[in-house]
Protein backbone atom coordinates (compact mmCIF):
# COMPACT_ATOMS: atom_id res chain seq x y z
CA UNK A 1 0.00 0.00 0.00
CA UNK A 2 0.71 3.41 -0.78
CA UNK A 3 0.28 5.90 2.31
CA UNK A 4 -1.33 8.87 1.67
CA UNK A 5 0.99 10.98 4.13
CA UNK A 6 0.45 14.76 1.88
CA UNK A 7 -2.95 14.73 4.06
CA UNK A 8 -0.88 13.87 7.40
CA UNK A 9 -2.58 15.40 10.51
CA UNK A 10 -5.41 16.96 8.60
CA UNK A 11 -9.40 16.29 7.91
CA UNK A 12 -9.82 14.63 4.23
CA UNK A 13 -13.57 13.93 3.44
CA UNK A 14 -14.11 10.71 0.81
CA UNK A 15 -16.82 10.09 -1.48
CA UNK A 16 -17.29 6.17 -2.76
CA UNK A 17 -16.61 3.10 -1.02
CA UNK A 18 -16.49 0.69 -3.56
CA UNK A 19 -12.94 -1.19 -4.37
CA UNK A 20 -11.39 1.69 -5.23
CA UNK A 21 -12.60 4.52 -2.71
CA UNK A 22 -12.23 1.71 0.10
CA UNK A 23 -8.53 0.98 -0.55
CA UNK A 24 -8.17 4.88 -1.17
CA UNK A 25 -9.31 5.30 2.56
CA UNK A 26 -7.03 3.02 3.52
CA UNK A 27 -4.75 4.72 2.29
CA UNK A 28 -5.39 8.06 3.94
CA UNK A 29 -5.52 6.38 7.31
CA UNK A 30 -1.90 4.88 6.79
CA UNK A 31 -1.02 8.39 5.95
CA UNK A 32 -2.28 9.49 9.31
CA UNK A 33 -5.40 11.42 7.57
CA UNK A 34 -8.58 12.34 9.39
CA UNK A 35 -10.74 10.58 7.16
CA UNK A 36 -14.54 10.81 6.97
CA UNK A 37 -15.59 8.62 4.22
CA UNK A 38 -19.37 7.91 2.91
CA UNK A 39 -21.42 6.30 -0.08
CA UNK A 40 -25.10 6.31 -1.09
CA UNK A 41 -25.12 2.89 -0.59
CA UNK A 42 -25.76 1.53 3.13
CA UNK A 43 -23.72 -1.91 2.53
CA UNK A 44 -20.52 -0.28 1.32
CA UNK A 45 -20.76 2.38 4.18
CA UNK A 46 -21.47 -0.90 6.43
CA UNK A 47 -18.34 -2.80 5.10
CA UNK A 48 -16.22 0.60 5.64
CA UNK A 49 -16.83 0.46 9.02
CA UNK A 50 -16.85 -2.74 9.54
CA UNK A 51 -12.47 -2.31 8.05
CA UNK A 52 -12.14 0.56 10.73
CA UNK A 53 -13.02 3.49 8.24
CA UNK A 54 -14.58 6.25 9.76
CA UNK A 55 -18.10 7.16 8.50
CA UNK A 56 -20.22 10.28 8.56
CA UNK A 57 -23.32 11.71 5.71
CA UNK A 58 -21.01 14.25 4.52
CA UNK A 59 -23.96 16.32 4.33
CA UNK A 60 -23.96 16.75 7.92
CA UNK A 61 -20.10 18.03 8.50
CA UNK A 62 -18.40 21.24 8.64
CA UNK A 63 -16.67 21.30 5.42
CA UNK A 64 -14.50 24.61 5.84
CA UNK A 65 -12.53 22.20 8.09
CA UNK A 66 -11.36 19.77 5.37
CA UNK A 67 -7.90 19.85 3.41
CA UNK A 68 -9.51 18.17 0.58
CA UNK A 69 -12.62 16.29 -0.77
CA UNK A 70 -11.61 12.61 -2.03
CA UNK A 71 -14.10 11.76 -5.19
CA UNK A 72 -14.60 7.97 -6.23
CA UNK A 73 -13.81 7.67 -10.16
CA UNK A 74 -17.39 5.95 -10.58
CA UNK A 75 -19.29 9.18 -9.24
CA UNK A 76 -20.47 11.83 -11.38
CA UNK A 77 -18.56 15.43 -11.65
CA UNK A 78 -19.72 17.32 -14.17
CA UNK A 79 -22.36 15.53 -16.45
CA UNK A 80 -24.90 15.02 -15.85
CA UNK A 81 -24.55 16.99 -12.62
CA UNK A 82 -22.80 17.11 -10.29
CA UNK A 83 -23.09 14.62 -7.44
CA UNK A 84 -24.52 16.41 -4.51
CA UNK A 85 -21.08 16.05 -2.36
CA UNK A 86 -19.19 17.59 -5.23
CA UNK A 87 -21.66 20.34 -4.88
CA UNK A 88 -21.12 20.82 -1.25
CA UNK A 89 -17.45 21.00 -1.90
CA UNK A 90 -17.32 23.35 -4.59
CA UNK A 91 -19.96 25.68 -2.54
CA UNK A 92 -17.32 25.29 0.41
CA UNK A 93 -14.11 26.09 -2.02
CA UNK A 94 -12.65 22.69 -1.04
CA UNK A 95 -10.28 21.11 -3.73
CA UNK A 96 -11.78 17.51 -5.47
CA UNK A 97 -8.91 15.18 -6.29
CA UNK A 98 -9.17 11.09 -6.68
CA UNK A 99 -7.12 8.25 -6.17
CA UNK A 100 -4.65 8.78 -8.95
CA UNK A 101 -3.78 12.17 -8.01
CA UNK A 102 -3.25 10.91 -4.58
CA UNK A 103 -0.52 8.75 -5.78
CA UNK A 104 0.66 11.46 -8.03
CA UNK A 105 1.51 13.87 -4.97
CA UNK A 106 3.32 10.37 -3.50
CA UNK A 107 5.42 9.96 -6.08
CA UNK A 108 6.40 13.88 -6.45
CA UNK A 109 7.44 13.76 -2.24
CA UNK A 110 9.11 10.15 -2.31
CA UNK A 111 10.96 9.08 -5.69
CA UNK A 112 10.55 12.23 -8.20
CA UNK A 113 12.05 10.22 -10.77
CA UNK A 114 10.65 6.80 -10.30
CA UNK A 115 9.61 6.22 -14.12
CA UNK A 116 5.64 6.55 -14.53
CA UNK A 117 4.12 5.44 -17.75
CA UNK A 118 0.21 6.63 -17.50
CA UNK A 119 -1.74 5.17 -20.19
CA UNK A 120 -5.52 6.41 -21.82
CA UNK A 121 -7.51 6.48 -24.80
CA UNK A 122 -10.96 5.22 -25.88
CA UNK A 123 -9.83 1.68 -26.91
CA UNK A 124 -6.75 -0.52 -26.46
CA UNK A 125 -5.92 0.87 -22.68
CA UNK A 126 -5.82 -2.00 -20.93
CA UNK A 127 -4.13 -4.02 -23.32
CA UNK A 128 -1.58 -1.52 -23.85
CA UNK A 129 -0.82 -1.10 -19.87
CA UNK A 130 -0.52 -4.83 -19.37
CA UNK A 131 1.94 -5.14 -22.94
CA UNK A 132 4.08 -2.36 -20.81
CA UNK A 133 4.02 -3.78 -17.54
CA UNK A 134 4.80 -7.56 -19.22
CA UNK A 135 7.73 -5.79 -21.36
CA UNK A 136 9.30 -4.38 -18.33
CA UNK A 137 8.76 -7.31 -15.97
CA UNK A 138 10.41 -9.37 -18.54
CA UNK A 139 13.37 -7.26 -18.47
CA UNK A 140 13.87 -7.34 -15.23
CA UNK A 141 12.77 -4.18 -13.88
CA UNK A 142 10.92 -3.68 -10.41
CA UNK A 143 7.26 -2.92 -11.94
CA UNK A 144 3.85 -1.75 -10.49
CA UNK A 145 0.71 -1.86 -12.63
CA UNK A 146 -2.84 -0.96 -11.73
CA UNK A 147 -5.18 2.55 -11.54
CA UNK A 148 -7.97 1.52 -14.36
CA UNK A 149 -6.78 -2.20 -14.66
CA UNK A 150 -6.26 -4.89 -11.93
CA UNK A 151 -5.76 -3.17 -8.62
CA UNK A 152 -6.39 0.30 -7.37
CA UNK A 153 -3.43 2.42 -7.55
CA UNK A 154 -2.93 3.27 -3.82
CA UNK A 155 -2.26 -0.24 -3.17
CA UNK A 156 0.41 -0.76 -5.18
CA UNK A 157 4.00 -0.94 -3.34
CA UNK A 158 5.66 2.89 -2.05
CA UNK A 159 7.75 5.02 -5.12
CA UNK A 160 11.18 4.27 -5.37
CA UNK A 161 13.15 5.81 -7.22
CA UNK A 162 13.77 2.65 -9.51
CA UNK A 163 10.48 1.33 -9.06
CA UNK A 164 8.64 1.58 -12.48
CA UNK A 165 4.81 1.81 -12.35
CA UNK A 166 2.53 1.53 -15.64
CA UNK A 167 -0.74 3.10 -14.74
CA UNK A 168 -4.00 3.28 -16.46
CA UNK A 169 -6.28 6.19 -16.66
CA UNK A 170 -9.78 6.73 -17.48
CA UNK A 171 -11.48 9.91 -18.31
CA UNK A 172 -12.99 10.15 -14.66
CA UNK A 173 -9.49 9.85 -12.87
CA UNK A 174 -8.09 12.24 -15.19
CA UNK A 175 -10.73 14.52 -14.21
CA UNK A 176 -9.75 14.63 -10.58
CA UNK A 177 -6.07 14.39 -11.02
CA UNK A 178 -4.43 18.14 -11.74
CA UNK A 179 -1.19 17.09 -11.17
CA UNK A 180 -0.65 14.41 -13.45
CA UNK A 181 2.87 14.40 -14.44
CA UNK A 182 4.04 10.83 -16.00
CA UNK A 183 7.29 10.58 -17.46
CA UNK A 184 5.37 8.84 -20.45
CA UNK A 185 1.84 9.78 -21.47
CA UNK A 186 0.11 7.82 -23.68
CA UNK A 187 -3.37 8.74 -25.48
CA UNK A 188 -3.43 5.97 -27.97
CA UNK A 189 -7.29 7.09 -29.67
CA UNK A 190 -10.49 8.92 -29.29
CA UNK A 191 -14.23 8.19 -30.63
CA UNK A 192 -16.75 9.11 -28.76
CA UNK A 193 -17.03 6.91 -25.58
CA UNK A 194 -18.56 8.27 -22.14
CA UNK A 195 -20.28 11.31 -23.18
CA UNK A 196 -22.91 10.99 -20.53
CA UNK A 197 -20.33 12.05 -17.92
CA UNK A 198 -18.57 14.58 -20.08
CA UNK A 199 -21.50 16.55 -21.71
CA UNK A 200 -19.47 16.87 -25.47
CA UNK A 201 -16.78 14.77 -27.17
CA UNK A 202 -14.96 18.60 -26.95
CA UNK A 203 -14.84 18.16 -23.22
CA UNK A 204 -14.09 14.14 -23.13
CA UNK A 205 -10.88 14.82 -25.70
CA UNK A 206 -9.97 17.54 -23.59
CA UNK A 207 -9.80 15.68 -20.14
CA UNK A 208 -8.21 12.93 -22.22
CA UNK A 209 -5.21 15.89 -23.22
CA UNK A 210 -4.37 16.82 -19.77
CA UNK A 211 -3.24 13.41 -19.18
CA UNK A 212 -0.45 13.96 -22.15
CA UNK A 213 0.21 17.83 -21.50
CA UNK A 214 1.48 16.93 -18.13
CA UNK A 215 4.15 14.08 -19.16
CA UNK A 216 7.73 14.67 -20.02
CA UNK A 217 6.92 12.72 -22.98
CA UNK A 218 4.00 12.73 -24.83
CA UNK A 219 2.69 9.56 -26.72
CA UNK A 220 0.27 10.09 -29.07
CA UNK A 221 -1.76 8.17 -31.84
CA UNK A 222 -2.48 9.94 -34.81
CA UNK A 223 -4.76 7.80 -36.40
CA UNK A 224 -7.51 10.50 -36.07
CA UNK A 225 -8.57 13.93 -36.05
CA UNK A 226 -8.92 15.01 -32.22
CA UNK A 227 -5.25 13.29 -31.54
CA UNK A 228 -3.89 14.53 -34.60
CA UNK A 229 -5.16 18.30 -33.29
CA UNK A 230 -3.89 17.58 -29.34
CA UNK A 231 -0.63 16.37 -31.06
CA UNK A 232 -0.21 19.77 -32.62
CA UNK A 233 -0.98 21.90 -30.37
CA UNK A 234 1.41 20.24 -27.32
CA UNK A 235 3.83 20.45 -29.95
CA UNK A 236 3.18 24.25 -30.78
CA UNK A 237 3.49 24.20 -26.71
CA UNK A 238 6.94 23.01 -27.03
CA UNK A 239 6.28 19.84 -25.30
CA UNK A 240 8.20 16.49 -26.61
CA UNK A 241 5.55 14.57 -29.07
CA UNK A 242 6.04 11.29 -30.22
CA UNK A 243 3.60 10.10 -33.01
CA UNK A 244 2.66 6.49 -33.48
CA UNK A 245 0.66 5.87 -36.14
CA UNK A 246 -1.12 1.68 -36.70
CA UNK A 247 -2.50 2.97 -40.58
CA UNK A 248 0.54 5.68 -41.92
CA UNK A 249 3.92 6.07 -42.50
CA UNK A 250 5.77 8.75 -40.58
CA UNK A 251 8.55 10.84 -41.27
CA UNK A 252 8.94 11.41 -37.57
CA UNK A 253 7.83 8.83 -35.11
CA UNK A 254 6.69 5.23 -34.69
CA UNK A 255 4.39 3.16 -37.49
CA UNK A 256 3.36 -0.36 -38.31
CA UNK A 257 4.45 -1.57 -42.02
CA UNK A 258 2.71 -4.93 -41.92
CA UNK A 259 3.97 -6.66 -39.09
CA UNK A 260 7.38 -4.60 -38.71
CA UNK A 261 7.34 -1.74 -36.20
CA UNK A 262 9.37 1.13 -37.97
CA UNK A 263 11.32 4.42 -36.31
CA UNK A 264 11.33 7.12 -38.49
CA UNK A 265 13.45 10.29 -37.69
CA UNK A 266 13.84 12.97 -40.22
CA UNK A 267 12.75 10.52 -42.74
CA UNK A 268 14.90 8.29 -42.21
CA UNK A 269 13.22 4.47 -41.21
CA UNK A 270 14.61 1.50 -39.11
CA UNK A 271 12.68 -1.64 -38.66
CA UNK A 272 12.77 -1.66 -34.51
CA UNK A 273 10.53 -4.66 -33.85
CA UNK A 274 8.46 -6.78 -35.52
CA UNK A 275 4.80 -8.80 -34.45
CA UNK A 276 5.03 -11.65 -36.62
CA UNK A 277 3.67 -15.07 -35.59
CA UNK A 278 2.91 -13.48 -32.16
CA UNK A 279 -0.53 -14.62 -31.81
CA UNK A 280 -1.27 -12.15 -28.67
CA UNK A 281 -1.16 -9.18 -30.67
CA UNK A 282 -2.49 -9.96 -34.00
CA UNK A 283 -4.41 -7.13 -36.14
CA UNK A 284 -4.15 -3.65 -36.75
CA UNK A 285 -5.55 -2.58 -33.21
CA UNK A 286 -2.79 -4.98 -31.38
CA UNK A 287 -0.11 -2.59 -33.69
CA UNK A 288 -1.07 0.68 -32.53
CA UNK A 289 -0.71 -1.13 -28.79
CA UNK A 290 2.62 -2.49 -29.81
CA UNK A 291 3.69 0.88 -30.79
CA UNK A 292 2.90 2.78 -27.80
CA UNK A 293 4.31 0.00 -25.28
CA UNK A 294 7.64 0.36 -27.97
CA UNK A 295 7.60 4.30 -27.68
CA UNK A 296 7.42 3.84 -23.71
CA UNK A 297 9.49 1.36 -23.35
CA UNK A 298 12.41 3.24 -25.46
CA UNK A 299 11.79 6.16 -23.58
CA UNK A 300 12.13 4.13 -19.93
CA UNK A 301 15.66 2.89 -21.30
CA UNK A 302 15.04 -0.50 -22.45
CA UNK A 303 16.46 -2.00 -25.61
CA UNK A 304 14.62 -2.93 -28.72
CA UNK A 305 15.94 -6.39 -28.23
CA UNK A 306 14.58 -6.21 -24.79
CA UNK A 307 11.21 -4.91 -26.31
CA UNK A 308 11.00 -7.78 -28.69
CA UNK A 309 11.87 -10.50 -26.37
CA UNK A 310 8.60 -8.89 -24.02
CA UNK A 311 6.37 -9.26 -27.19
CA UNK A 312 6.84 -12.43 -28.37
CA UNK A 313 6.45 -13.69 -24.16
CA UNK A 314 2.89 -11.55 -24.02
CA UNK A 315 -0.25 -13.93 -23.34
CA UNK A 316 -2.43 -11.04 -23.18
CA UNK A 317 -5.33 -10.22 -21.53
CA UNK A 318 -8.09 -12.99 -20.60
CA UNK A 319 -11.36 -12.11 -22.55
CA UNK A 320 -9.82 -9.96 -25.23
CA UNK A 321 -8.69 -11.86 -28.59
CA UNK A 322 -7.30 -14.35 -25.70
CA UNK A 323 -5.92 -17.36 -27.32
CA UNK A 324 -7.36 -20.73 -25.40
CA UNK A 325 -5.42 -23.74 -27.36
CA UNK A 326 -5.47 -25.36 -30.13
CA UNK A 327 -6.34 -28.96 -31.64
CA UNK A 328 -4.61 -30.14 -35.19
CA UNK A 329 -5.70 -26.70 -37.56
CA UNK A 330 -8.16 -25.47 -34.94
CA UNK A 331 -7.38 -22.07 -32.70
CA UNK A 332 -10.13 -21.42 -30.28
CA UNK A 333 -10.01 -17.78 -29.51
CA UNK A 334 -12.07 -16.06 -26.32
CA UNK A 335 -13.04 -12.26 -27.00
CA UNK A 336 -15.75 -11.97 -24.54
CA UNK A 337 -15.15 -8.90 -23.76
CA UNK A 338 -16.71 -7.85 -26.85
CA UNK A 339 -20.33 -6.62 -25.62
CA UNK A 340 -21.31 -5.07 -28.70
CA UNK A 341 -20.66 -4.62 -32.60
CA UNK A 342 -18.01 -2.23 -32.46
CA UNK A 343 -16.13 -4.26 -29.73
CA UNK A 344 -16.14 -7.57 -32.11
CA UNK A 345 -15.01 -5.93 -35.22
CA UNK A 346 -11.47 -6.09 -34.00
CA UNK A 347 -10.78 -9.50 -33.93
CA UNK A 348 -13.58 -10.65 -36.69
CA UNK A 349 -11.00 -8.03 -38.76
CA UNK A 350 -8.10 -10.28 -37.44
CA UNK A 351 -8.52 -14.40 -38.86
CA UNK A 352 -9.86 -15.98 -41.67
CA UNK A 353 -12.38 -18.87 -41.90
CA UNK A 354 -13.98 -18.13 -39.07
CA UNK A 355 -16.59 -20.08 -37.02
CA UNK A 356 -18.06 -17.35 -35.03
CA UNK A 357 -20.15 -17.63 -31.90
CA UNK A 358 -22.17 -14.46 -31.46
CA UNK A 359 -25.13 -13.60 -29.08
CA UNK A 360 -26.56 -12.71 -26.04
CA UNK A 361 -28.56 -9.80 -24.68
CA UNK A 362 -28.83 -7.63 -27.83
CA UNK A 363 -27.27 -3.81 -27.98
CA UNK A 364 -28.57 -1.27 -29.91
CA UNK A 365 -27.67 -1.23 -33.58
CA UNK A 366 -27.24 -5.41 -33.47
CA UNK A 367 -24.67 -6.71 -35.85
CA UNK A 368 -25.23 -4.70 -39.02
CA UNK A 369 -22.18 -2.57 -39.12
CA UNK A 370 -20.22 -6.20 -38.94
CA UNK A 371 -21.32 -6.61 -42.92
CA UNK A 372 -18.34 -6.25 -44.26
CA UNK A 373 -16.41 -8.91 -42.49
CA UNK A 374 -19.28 -11.60 -42.94
CA UNK A 375 -16.96 -12.95 -45.71
CA UNK A 376 -14.35 -14.09 -43.24
CA UNK A 377 -16.52 -16.04 -41.35
CA UNK A 378 -17.24 -19.80 -42.69
CA UNK A 379 -20.16 -20.28 -40.26
CA UNK A 380 -22.21 -18.47 -37.19
CA UNK A 381 -23.26 -20.27 -33.91
CA UNK A 382 -25.82 -18.13 -32.20
CA UNK A 383 -27.09 -18.17 -28.67
CA UNK A 384 -28.90 -16.22 -26.18
CA UNK A 385 -31.93 -13.89 -27.11
CA UNK A 386 -29.97 -11.78 -29.78
CA UNK A 387 -30.05 -15.27 -32.09
CA UNK A 388 -33.76 -14.34 -34.21
CA UNK A 389 -32.23 -10.60 -34.76
CA UNK A 390 -28.68 -12.48 -35.49
CA UNK A 391 -29.84 -14.61 -38.02
CA UNK A 392 -32.31 -11.94 -40.10
CA UNK A 393 -29.26 -9.73 -40.26
CA UNK A 394 -26.94 -12.61 -41.79
CA UNK A 395 -29.34 -14.00 -43.83
CA UNK A 396 -28.03 -15.82 -47.18
CA UNK A 397 -24.72 -14.39 -46.65
CA UNK A 398 -23.35 -16.14 -43.93
CA UNK A 399 -24.22 -19.96 -43.14
CA UNK A 400 -25.23 -20.20 -39.30
CA UNK A 401 -27.34 -22.15 -36.93
CA UNK A 402 -29.30 -20.99 -33.51
CA UNK A 403 -27.40 -23.09 -31.15
CA UNK A 404 -29.26 -21.51 -28.30
CA UNK A 405 -26.34 -22.28 -25.40
CA UNK A 406 -22.55 -21.33 -25.43
CA UNK A 407 -21.81 -25.25 -24.70
CA UNK A 408 -23.93 -26.30 -27.80
CA UNK A 409 -22.05 -23.75 -29.90
CA UNK A 410 -18.42 -24.79 -28.71
CA UNK A 411 -19.27 -28.33 -29.26
CA UNK A 412 -21.11 -27.71 -32.81
CA UNK A 413 -18.19 -24.88 -34.12
CA UNK A 414 -15.71 -27.24 -33.53
CA UNK A 415 -16.35 -30.20 -34.77
CA UNK A 416 -17.41 -27.84 -37.76
CA UNK A 417 -13.97 -26.47 -37.68
CA UNK A 418 -11.93 -29.16 -37.38
CA UNK A 419 -13.62 -30.53 -40.73
CA UNK A 420 -12.91 -27.65 -42.93
CA UNK A 421 -10.42 -27.95 -45.24
CA UNK A 422 -8.55 -24.54 -43.97
CA UNK A 423 -4.95 -24.25 -42.88
CA UNK A 424 -5.85 -22.39 -39.76
CA UNK A 425 -9.61 -22.63 -38.73
CA UNK A 426 -10.82 -20.40 -35.62
CA UNK A 427 -13.59 -20.93 -33.14
CA UNK A 428 -14.23 -17.33 -31.82
CA UNK A 429 -16.48 -16.20 -29.35
CA UNK A 430 -17.00 -12.69 -30.15
CA UNK A 431 -20.64 -11.92 -28.96
CA UNK A 432 -21.61 -8.72 -30.00
CA UNK A 433 -23.39 -8.39 -26.84
CA UNK A 434 -23.94 -7.99 -23.39
CA UNK A 435 -24.36 -11.31 -21.02
CA UNK A 436 -27.21 -10.69 -19.10
CA UNK A 437 -29.88 -12.95 -20.34
CA UNK A 438 -27.15 -16.39 -19.55
CA UNK A 439 -24.35 -15.12 -17.58
CA UNK A 440 -23.70 -12.27 -14.55
CA UNK A 441 -21.11 -10.97 -17.00
CA UNK A 442 -18.32 -11.36 -19.68
CA UNK A 443 -16.02 -12.75 -17.36
CA UNK A 444 -18.34 -15.63 -16.30
CA UNK A 445 -19.31 -16.14 -20.30
CA UNK A 446 -15.70 -16.31 -20.86
CA UNK A 447 -14.68 -18.62 -18.50
CA UNK A 448 -17.18 -20.92 -19.43
CA UNK A 449 -16.14 -20.88 -22.86
CA UNK A 450 -12.81 -21.05 -21.94
CA UNK A 451 -13.50 -24.70 -19.91
CA UNK A 452 -16.14 -25.96 -22.98
CA UNK A 453 -12.81 -25.70 -24.64
CA UNK A 454 -10.83 -27.15 -22.32
CA UNK A 455 -13.14 -30.21 -22.03
CA UNK A 456 -12.05 -30.88 -25.51
CA UNK A 457 -10.41 -34.31 -26.13
CA UNK A 458 -6.93 -33.69 -27.56
CA UNK A 459 -6.94 -29.85 -26.98
CA UNK A 460 -3.48 -28.11 -26.77
CA UNK A 461 -3.73 -25.37 -24.33
CA UNK A 462 -1.70 -22.02 -24.86
CA UNK A 463 0.08 -20.37 -22.54
CA UNK A 464 0.02 -22.16 -19.51
CA UNK A 465 -1.86 -24.39 -17.79
CA UNK A 466 -5.95 -24.93 -17.90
Amino acid sequence: MIAASSFAGRQVALFGLGGSGLATAHALVAGEAEVLAWDDNPQSVEKAQAEGIATVDLRGIDWSCLAAFVLSPGVPLTHPKPHWSVELARAASVEVIGDIELFVRERNAHAPDAPFIAITGTNGKSTTTALISHILKSAGRDTQMGGNIGRAVMTLDPPLPSRHYVVECSSYQIDLAPSLNPSAGILLNLTPDHLDRHGTMQHYAEIKERLVAGSDTAIIGVDDSFCVQIAERLERAGAKVVRISKRLPLSDGYFAEGSDLIEAVDGRCTRIASLDGIGSLRGQHNAQNALAALAACLSAGLTAEEIQDGFRSFPGLAHRMEQLGRKGHVLFVNDSKATNAEAAAPALSSFEHIYWIAGGLPKEGGIGSLRGLFPRIAKAYLIGEAAPAFSATLGEAVAYEISGTLAAAVEHAAADAAASGAGEAVVLLSPACASFDQFRNFELRGEAFRQAVYAIDGIEPIGGTR
